[in-house]
């Protein structure tokens, strides 16, 4: 699987907080797998799951970061506004 990340609006790529544009190749399988469940559960889109996925993943692997906990609590449970922040937003496709 081949990844790029993008950094909108800084040259700096380690900058916290910023907005990242994300590119993934992902097997057909897979993906046809997030648009069944983003049909049967509206209230996510793929921006959403990809966050939480990648933060769960990372918080189930031993990531100590604050940011990456509050976005996986952000996505799980989006209605606790203590868990909200800038990284738990979804994101907008860009042009």
């Amino acid at each position: 699987m081949g990844a790029s990340v993008e950094q909108e609006g800084s040259a700096e790529p380690e900058r916290v907080g910023g907005t990242v544009s994300l590119r993934a190749d992902v097997s057909a399988g897979l993906l046809a797998s997030m648009q069944a469940f983003i049909e049967r559960h509206p209230n996510w889109d793929q921006y959403r799951l990809v966050q939480a996925a990648l933060a769960g993943f990372l918080v189930q692997n031993g990531s100590s970061s604050r940011d990456v906990t509050r976005c996986y609590l952000a996505n799980l449970f989006p209605g606790q506004r203590s868990f909200s922040s800038a990284a738990s937003a979804p994101r907008q496709p860009q042009p």
